[in-house]
């Protein structure tokens, strides 16, 4: 919540369950009912502060109230959304060791097949290509934090990938920045450069570019060259390549440095050999495109991914590829497992506008309703998701997540069944408290 020196909770908190008579007028299965969470008369706000007036945690204003439940007449089975499915697919991680790496002669044998027979053109391979490196930087680098982001562009394929990346990364929310200094003349390229020219994204000339570029980036995309390229680098990219260099130096003097993502072969490496010297650059991620290189194999970067989703089943077969399956419809896959982390420095700044109390209504069911409204609006996913702590006589607290599945002036409803745990805590102890977090509007 940037400078603001307030900070207040919203918690719907102590609720107090009893059981009314369920009229026989109803067939019940006895095992599952619809609970309602009735105000009693006891309302209250709560506010906290923090005496750090740079940085707050998601914390949004909120109230606190006590609530008696009752069991209202109709039932129905507890019905809950499984989320178990969907997290597990986007967190795909594939064994590096078992993932198929290629030479620079597969791979160009690859292009070529898909360029010929299979009837691809070259600029669809680039779009997807450049959508799939665009959306690995989105997975890792979030542009609260990571928005200035300096693309470097070679002049063949590799850097057509770096524009089409600066353009999805632009739709993305980032500032992207583009070095182009040896342009091509082909229309494919003239194109991409006007579709970026429209949407205002600076081109940088060598002069305008920082010596030191982590004083004016976050991330610096190095889409010089790909692995057809072969020799030593010349004049302009051997000095861009020594200016990426130097970030891996500044970096390890303790200081903040602009993080790097090649785009499928770090530029100045071998295709096969890697950083053959072991000057060249270290890039904090890589994005591999159709299927690893094998000098992919010595990167040691925290994040490298596979992008490129168009590898169609007969030349999976016949270069026998090993690749990982892509989680639903994303354009990138993790390959390897992800970086250690000092889950301590894990945090987000949030910026909110300004909420403060004399803005709540005066009863809490009232600025729930105007705060539901508000998710619904946002569209966000399952709003009525909730978190339902209980704890049974012997005190140990549960919480799992359920569905709101009405409220009003009387209370909340959820579906429960009388034999699941919750049930079972609930009888012995008829306290519970509910949680909402609407994670793109910064509240709970």
């Amino acid at each position: 919540m940037g400078s603001r020196n307030r900070a207040m909770t919203c918690l719907i908190s102590r609720l107090y369950l009893v059981s009314n008579n369920i009229s026989s007028s109803f067939s019940i299965p006895p095992s599952f009912h619809q609970f309602s969470l009735i105000p009693s008369s006891s309302l209250h706000f709560t506010t906290s502060y923090s005496s750090n007036k740079q940085s707050f945690s998601n914390l949004g204003l909120g109230f606190s109230s006590s609530f008696t439940s009752t069991i209202r007449g109709f039932c129905s089975r507890e019905i809950m959304s499984n989320k178990v499915a969907s997290s597990l697919e986007n967190l795909q991680i594939s064994d590096s060791s078992s993932v198929t790496y290629l030479s620079a002669k597969e791979a160009a044998e690859i292009d070529e097949i898909l360029m010929g027979p299979l009837g691809f053109s070259v600029d669809q391979l680039m779009e997807l290509a450049g959508l799939s490196v665009a959306t690995s930087i989105a997975e890792v680098y979030k542009p609260s934090e990571y928005s200035r982001i300096l693309v470097i562009c070679g002049p063949g394929n590799n850097g057509g990938d770096g524009l089409v990346a600066a353009r999805h990364l632009h739709h993305f929310g980032y500032r992207p920045y583009i070095c182009y200094p040896k342009r091509t003349s082909k229309a494919l390229y003239t194109g991409l450069v006007t579709q970026l020219e429209s949407l205002s994204v600076p081109f940088l000339s060598l002069e305008d570019l920082p010596q030191d570029l982590s004083n004016d980036f976050d991330v610096v995309i190095d889409a010089m060259f790909g692995f057809s390229f072969h020799g030593t680098p010349r004049p302009p990219f051997d000095d861009l390549i020594q200016r990426l260099v130097s970030l891996h130096r500044y970096d390890h003097a303790h200081q903040r440095s602009a993080v790097i993502a090649s785009v499928d072969i770090p530029s100045g490496w071998h295709v096969e050999e890697g950083d053959i010297g072991g000057e060249g650059i270290k890039p904090d991620m890589l994005v591999s495109l159709t299927a690893p290189k094998l000098c992919a194999k010595k990167f040691c970067g925290p994040h490298h991914f596979l992008g490129g989703r168009f590898v169609p089943q007969p030349i999976a077969e016949k270069y026998t590829l090993n690749l990982p399956s892509y989680p639903g419809t994303s354009m990138c896959v993790r390959i390897g497992k992800p970086p250690q982390v000092d889950i301590s420095a894990l945090r987000e700044n949030y910026i909110s506008p300004e909420f403060d109390k004399d803005q709540l209504e005066a009863n809490p069911i009232d600025q729930f309703k105007k705060w539901f409204d508000d998710s619904l609006t946002a569209g966000l996913h399952e709003p009525n998701a909730m978190a339902l702590s209980t704890a049974g006589k012997d005190g140990k607290p549960s919480s799992r997540m359920v569905l709101l599945k009405g409220f009003d002036k009387e209370g909340f409803v959820w579906y429960t069944n009388y034999e699941s745990h919750k049930g079972h805590q609930l009888s012995e102890n008829p306290h519970a408290a509910l949680l909402f977090y609407w994670d793109g509007l910064n509240r709970q």
